[in-house]
C-alpha cells in the first residue's frame, strides 16, 4: 500500500482522518479492491483551512522562480511516475490504459504551464496624465496577487487533468490549495499529490481532503476564509455552490450537451472520423464529448452508414486488457443510467443504429437516429457513450438546433464554406465553437469554459491564473510640479 493511501495530505504530513474512517475504491470493471481512502470530516476540514491559511502566507511571500523551481521538480516527478499515475487512473476509473497513460502523460505538462504563467503576473501602467485636472506628479501601474486559500473540487472523469488544471495555476500563482478530489476517484489525486509533497512543496500549500462530497464541499465553500472555489461537476451542485459560497470568487465548469453541426458540403469522412471519436473517448464521460449530432437532410443517410462503421470497430472491454479502446462507467448504476435514457429515447420514436447494449458497469457505444431535438437524449445531459442524431433542412434550423439546450459548453460544425463557419462561430451560444472539429478537443493553455448553464469563469492554465489572483491599482503621489 503506497504511503498516502487511507491519509489525508493536511499540512504537510499524511494523516488519518480524525475519526479515522477509511473506505475502499473498487474498479468499476470487476469490483476488485484498488486501494483505500479516507473519510475526512467537518473537524478534518477545519484543521486543513488552518494550515492552508498559514500556507498562503509563506507561499505568496516565496519568489516566483522559487515556486516555479519547486512546481518544475514536481512536473518531473509526474513524468517519471506517469504509468505508475496511468495504472492507477485505469484501475480506479474504468478508462482504458490507452486513455489513461494519455492523460497521465499531460500531467507533468500542465504543472510546467502553470509554473511558467504563474511566474509571469504582468501588470499594466496606466496614463494617469490622461485624466483632466492630472499632471505629471503620478505614476500608476496594477499588480496581481494571489487570492490566498483556493477550494479546488475536483471530478472523477479525468482524475490527474482535472486535478492539475486547478493545482498548477493556484500553486503556480501563489495561492494554497484545499483539494477535495471525486470520491469515485481519489487514489489518482493523492498519487500527484505526492509529487508536489516530494518536490518540497512547504506545508500547508497543498492540502487534499478525501470523502463525502456532500459533507466537505458544504463545509469548505461556505467557509469565509475561502477565497476562491474551482468547481467541476454537474450544474445542480454548481447552483447549489452559488448559493452557499457568499463572497468569493467562483469558476463553474458544469453540464453540457455538446451539438455538432454537419452541414451539406461537409468532409464526410472527417465528420465521422471525428465523431467516432468525440463521443465514446472515456465511455462519452467527458462535459464536451459529442452528445448530439445535427445534420443537413441532405447528407443524414450518408453520414449514419459511414459513422456505423466506425463506431461498430471500437473495442470495448477491459480497460487493461491489449487494444481497448473504451472501458467502463465509473458504476453499474450509471451504466444502468444511460442504458435507460437510450430505451426510453427509442420508445419515444428514434431509431437505434447500433449498440446500448448494457454489460455490468459497460454500455456498448450507440448512435441513436431520428431524435427529436426537444427529446431527453438531447436536452439532459448524457454523460455517456452514445449520440444522438437530428436531423434539420437548413443551416438556419440547425444552429437553432444548436443552441436549443440550457448548455453552452463546447460545439463542432463541420463545412468547408468560410461563410457558413463564420455564421456558426458568431451564432453558436457555447464557449468554444471549432470549426471542422468536434468539442473533444482541448489545449491545456487555451480558454475554456461555458456559457449558459454550462458555469462561469474560464479554465485553461493561463485564464485560471487570471481568475485566481486579484488586481490591485498603485498610484504614486509625487509633489506638484
Amino acid at each position: 500500500m503506497k504511503s498516502y493511501e487511507s491519509k489525508l495530505l493536511i499540512n504537510g504530513a499524511w494523516v488519518d482522518s480524525i475519526s479515522r474512517k477509511i473506505e475502499e475504491i473498487k474498479s468499476p470493471f470487476d469490483g476488485v479492491v484498488v486501494g483505500q481512502a479516507a473519510v475526512a470530516s467537518v473537524a478534518d476540514v477545519e484543521i486543513a483551512l488552518q494550515a492552508a491559511l498559514s500556507g498562503a502566507e509563506i507561499w505568496r511571500r516565496t519568489p516566483a522562480h522559487q515556486r516555479s523551481a519547486i512546481m518544475l521538480k514536481a512536473a518531473e516527478l509526474a513524468d517519471q511516475r506517469a504509468e505508475e499515475i496511468a495504472q492507477i487512473i485505469s484501475s480506479e476509473n474504468g478508462k482504458s490504459l490507452i486513455e489513461a497513460r494519455g492523460e497521465a502523460g499531460r500531467s507533468g505538462e500542465i504543472i510546467r504551464l502553470g509554473a511558467f504563467e504563474g511566474a509571469h503576473l504582468y501588470g499594466s501602467s496606466l496614463p494617469l496624465d490622461a485624466n483632466k485636472g492630472t499632471g505629471l506628479d503620478k505614476i500608476g501601474f496594477t499588480l496581481r496577487q494571489p487570492v490566498g486559500v483556493v477550494v479546488a473540487i475536483s471530478p472523477f472523469n479525468y482524475p490527474a487533468l482535472l486535478v492539475l488544471h486547478k493545482l498548477a495555476p493556484a500553486l503556480g500563482s501563489g495561492n494554497s490549495v484545499v483539494l477535495k478530489p471525486a470520491r469515485a476517484t481519489p487514489l489518482t489525486a493523492l498519487a500527484i499529490a505526492q509529487c508536489f509533497l516530494d518536490a518540497g512543496l512547504p506545508a500547508g500549500v497543498l492540502n487534499v481532503l478525501t470523502g463525502s462530497g456532500s459533507e466537505l464541499g458544504d463545509a469548505l465553500c461556505s467557509d469565509s476564509r475561502v477565497r476562491k472555489i474551482s468547481f467541476t461537476g454537474s450544474t445542480s451542485t454548481g447552483t447549489y455552490i452559488t448559493r452557499i459560497a457568499g463572497v468569493k470568487k467562483l469558476s463553474l465548469e458544469l453540464g453540457a450537451s455538446s451539438p455538432v453541426v454537419v452541414l451539406p458540403d461537409a468532409d464526410l469522412e472527417l465528420a465521422t472520423r471525428a465523431v467516432a471519436l468525440g463521443g465514446y473517448i472515456n465511455s462519452g464521460q467527458v462535459c464536451i464529448s459529442v452528445q448530439r449530432v445535427i445534420v443537413h437532410e441532405k447528407v443524414k443517410d450518408d453520414f449514419l452508414q459511414a459513422l456505423k462503421v466506425r463506431v461498430e470497430a471500437i473495442k470495448v472491454g477491459d480497460p487493461k486488457a491489449d487494444g481497448i479502446e473504451v472501458g467502463t462507467l465509473i458504476n453499474a448504476k450509471e451504466a444502468e443510467r444511460v442504458a435507460t435514457s437510450i430505451r426510453v429515447a427509442i420508445s419515444e420514436g428514434a431509431t437505434l443504429i447500433t449498440g446500448g447494449e448494457l454489460d455490468g458497469s459497460i454500455v456498448s457505444p450507440a448512435i441513436v437516429a431520428d431524435v427529436n431535438p426537444s427529446a431527453s437524449i438531447a436536452q439532459d445531459e448524457l454523460f455517456g457513450p452514445a449520440v444522438a442524431v437530428s436531423t434539420a433542412t437548413s443551416v438556419e434550423e440547425a444552429l437553432d438546433f444548436a443552441n436549443s439546450t440550457p448548455y453552452g459548453l463546447g460545439s463542432g460544425v463541420f463545412t468547408r464554406d468560410v461563410d457558413s463557419a463564420i455564421r456558426a462561430a458568431r451564432e453558436i451560444d457555447s464557449g468554444i465553437v471549432h470549426i471542422n472539429w468536434t468539442p473533444l478537443w482541448r489545449a491545456d493553455l487555451m480558454p475554456y469554459g461555458g456559457l449558459k448553464a454550462s458555469g462561469i469563469g474560464k479554465e485553461g492554465v493561463k485564464s485560471a491564473i487570471e481568475e485566481m489572483t486579484e488586481v490591485k491599482t498603485i498610484i504614486l503621489h509625487g509633489r506638484n510640479w
